[in-house]
């Protein structure tokens, strides 16, 4: 049995950009613009895109084992995505497909998922997939929140390689906090409380921000408090896990949630002298495909580096997070 080596990604973002007015906001977050879906384009339209990108990258779709598809904003309650997207993929009907629904911390959930399933001997591969599309749950006249969230999709082709090498990802750490459930929300359309079936209620927030319970809420001070609470303690973990020190590590990827929130962390957890990836400038935070869009940019424009050691962590949404360490070094420009 092989090792698992993320070996190519790509990602898809829509044609139509918003742009945040230049105000406190803004200058906080440093989102400037973000990537916004058509009222008709959902979120398995953009993976499709994505996925797309990918096997135009040299990915051969007719090898494809396993696709795991992380997301938030389903076709349907049932049946699975997962299942869509490989017929609408033309993948093998011998390829397993599976949804699970996480959100920031959703990525590395994937990878340590796709890790079992090779390395377990299960398969050979695995397509990743994450989508998401959160401004179709956001008010349009809740401010807080909009300039806030883009909607992306990237594709990760995880495979085996026979090597006596070091692993090509390792140092999972997962954690939930569940009883922050209600902290980022959308609080009906489930069977809890069933869409239509529920009273409409209107909420004003600061500044004049307005939503319903139809809407995502989110409470950000609680959020920020969370992330700064369980990172650094995470980055830790991972480190102490694989066995190295923060400055072994060839680049820190965490999720971009903004600007302000990157740069906290990044003094939190004592890496102000590493090399830190934050660029929500032109994206927000695309929730779970914020990190492979982060790590395929990084790839991109640092062509010369040779990234066998990336620190990755995701939080948010659940509340959850999780981290690991990658390495690219087989990744295929």
């Amino acid at each position: 049995m092989g090792k698992a080596y993320i070996k190519q990604i790509a990602y898809y973002v829509p044609e139509k950009v918003e742009f945040n007015p230049q105000n406190r906001l803004t200058k906080k977050t440093g989102i400037l613009s973000r990537h916004i879906c058509g009222e008709n384009e959902i979120a398995s339209d953009l993976a499709i895109k994505a996925c797309e990108k990918l096997f135009l990258k040299g990915v051969d779709k007719a090898k494809v084992e396993y696709l795991l598809y992380c997301t938030q904003s389903p076709d349907y309650f049932l049946p699975t995505t997962a299942c869509i997207l490989q017929g609408k993929l033309r993948l093998s009907e011998t390829c397993g497909a599976m949804d699970f629904n996480l959100g920031c911390s959703g990525y590395i959930y994937g990878l340590g998922l796709a890790k079992g399933l090779i390395e377990s001997g299960q398969v050979k591969n695995v397509l990743l997939i994450t989508s998401e599309t959160y401004s179709k749950y956001i008010n349009p006249e809740d401010s807080t929140v909009k300039p806030l969230f883009g909607d992306g999709a990237s594709a990760t082709f995880i495979e085996a390689v026979d090597t006596d090498k070091e692993e090509g990802m390792n140092g999972f750490v997962f954690g939930t906090r569940g009883n922050g459930y209600d902290k980022l929300i959308v609080p009906v359309g489930g069977m809890r409380n069933r869409f239509g079936k529920v009273t409409i209620e209107n909420y004003e927030g600061v500044f004049g921000a307005k939503r319903t319970n139809y809407d995502l809420y989110m409470d950000g001070e609680a959020i920020t408090e969370f992330a700064m609470d369980v990172v650094p303690d995470c980055v830790e973990q991972v480190l102490q896990k694989t066995g190295l020190r923060k400055n072994e590590i060839d680049y820190y990827v965490f999720h971009q949630a903004n600007k302000f929130m990157l740069n906290y962390l990044q003094q939190s957890c004592g890496l102000e002298d590493e090399h830190f990836w934050n660029d929500v400038v032109n994206y927000g935070n695309t929730v779970s495909s914020s990190v492979p869009i982060a790590l395929c940019d990084l790839l991109k424009q640092k062509k010369n580096l040779v990234l066998r050691k990336v620190l990755l962590c995701g939080f948010g949404v659940g509340l959850s997070w999780g981290g690991c360490v990658v390495g690219l070094e087989r990744y295929k420009i």
